[in-house]
């Protein structure tokens, strides 16, 4: 007999061999050729009777270059939303010339309603969202949110990926796998540790959790850095693997040494069906944020959906990662990026890719939009 879970693994093995018959040209390494400039949006400025601040995700339709920017206020202001918009570049010079907020839907959960506020059950955290050019429709995902030591009473709110129309109601969920299932113990995925990336490739849907599982092994330090889990579905939502991301190192140690920390990956953008762009930030008190982008790729990396554990000793081989850019070399101040998406493609023939920042409401960060030109896209 062959089992469903057998096929599925030789699927996305034999469709991470070859690429899905991708080009020649795609396996060309991706560059940052030269930043187009930055915009911002007022701090807690006012849209359609919402504040528009927390930007976590943002994603682009190329049809009509509408961009969607995905909010994790939690009933602080508003209920759960996302917010259309849209971002000016010259086609000629790539000049990055303008931001602009144009509409605003409330997420509406299974039940009709939109999703309960901060510390509630069924609240939701939007992280990360993305168009699907093919259905037209949304996807995002939800961090999740469960009880530990500094917070005990919050309620466990199981994270998820689900699909969405445009109005913002919920269409569908993806299965998780049961790793990922927050609990009330040392268990499945830390507070804050949950879903915070999310890639539409051809073929397959990725999805990241922000940092290491208890069972995966403590958060990263300045000695070393932890493993996160990417989780791979068909674009029919059947699961097909797992793989393990190498969060780097603390790049500095907090001040004073005893300060928080709080590192891993903030989103996800796919190139093809195999490798992915990864924003690893990391925010360390006296420090503040340190952010830098990979390129992934997931072929001949290990499986590791069947895993109880990634700190038991046994080997296996993670993702390969290597660093594209790091937004430490530009002037100013390092903001809380979250978002990652691919902009409109320039007559040079450069792609053109945008960073976002969440400024948590917060008066000392910006809702930041950095904008680059990129090759081997």
């Amino acid at each position: 007999m062959v089992y469903p879970r057998r096929i599925a693994q030789f699927t996305l093995a034999f469709a991470l061999a070859i690429g899905f018959a991708q080009p020649v040209a795609a396996a060309e390494r991706v560059r940052v050729t030269r930043f187009l400039g930055e915009q911002q949006l007022p701090h807690k400025m006012e849209f359609a009777g919402t504040v528009v601040g927390g930007l976590s995700g943002l994603d682009r339709d190329p049809r009509t270059g509408t961009w969607y920017f995905i909010s994790d206020d939690r009933w602080r202001y508003n209920p759960a939303r996302f917010y259309t918009g849209r971002l000016d570049f010259n086609p000629r010079t790539g000049a990055f010339t303008g931001a602009h907020v144009t509409g605003v839907q409330t997420l509406i959960g299974p039940d009709g309603e939109p999703y309960p506020g901060y510390g509630k059950p069924r609240s939701a955290d939007p992280e990360t969202i993305r168009f699907d050019r093919r259905t037209r429709r949304l996807i995002w995902g939800h961090e999740g949110d469960r009880p530990d030591e500094r917070n005990p009473d919050i309620p466990v709110s199981q994270l998820f990926v689900r699909r969405m129309d445009r109005q913002g109601r919920h269409l569908g969920s993806l299965p998780m796998p049961r790793n990922l299932r927050l609990t009330t113990t040392e268990s499945g995925p830390r507070r804050n540790f949950g879903i915070e990336g999310l890639a539409l490739g051809p073929r397959t849907i990725a999805a990241v959790a922000e940092g290491p599982r208890y069972e995966d092994g403590r958060p990263p330090t300045v000695e070393r850095g932890a493993p996160a889990r990417i989780t791979v579905w068909n674009r029919g939502g059947r699961l097909l693997g797992q793989y393990a991301y190498p969060i780097d190192p603390l790049p500095a140690r907090p001040v004073p040494p005893t300060g928080a920390t709080d590192s891993g990956v903030s989103e996800l953008l796919a190139i093809d069906d195999h490798r992915y762009l990864a924003l690893e930030r990391s925010w360390i008190e006296g420090v503040n944020y340190r952010v830098k982008l990979y390129e992934i790729d997931l072929r001949g990396a290990t499986d590791v959906l069947p895993r109880r554990s990634l700190a038991d000793g046994r080997p296996y081989r993670p993702v390969r990662k290597r660093l594209v850019y790091d937004f430490s070399s530009l002037p100013g101040q390092v903001q809380n990026l979250e978002g990652l998406a691919w902009g409109p493609r320039l007559r040079t023939g450069e792609c053109t890719l945008v960073a976002g920042s969440d400024d948590n409401f917060d008066g000392r960060e910006v809702t930041q939009f950095l904008a680059f030109a990129v090759r081997g896209c």
